[in-house]
């Protein structure tokens, strides 16, 4: 599956996929209340991950680096700019069909966060 075929997915069929990629296409869809409420209480890596990267873009540095810390990735060293420059935050191509969807692996799911 291409990013562009995820982005094309409708609501109902986000649903079955992992909490950590509903949140990223809540965000990619411009719902950033609704990817954040989504990830909000969770403490798995994939989703504080997400986390981090939802203050970061937010702003709020210092809470993205609490996050990033709980997900055990590196805090972007990247502007904001600079790394979401000419693409949306899920970026690039997303390579799903290496992957299962149930581990919601980052590994293949690029996201420019260092």
């Amino acid at each position: 599956m291409s990013i562009e075929e995820f982005v094309e997915l409708t609501q109902q069929q986000i649903k079955s996929y992992p909490l950590a990629l509903k949140a990223l296409w809540f965000d990619y869809h411009d719902d950033w209340h609704k990817s954040h409420k989504l990830i909000d209480t969770r403490s798995d890596r994939d989703c504080a991950w997400v986390h981090a990267y939802l203050h970061r873009k937010e702003g709020d540095l210092s809470n993205a680096r609490y996050w990033y810390r709980r997900s055990g990735k590196p805090e972007s060293k990247l502007s904001l700019t600079k790394y979401l420059e000419g693409r949306k935050p899920l970026a690039s191509d997303m390579g799903l069909a290496r992957t299962r969807f149930s581990d919601c692996a980052f590994d293949w799911l690029y996201i420019p966060l260092f």
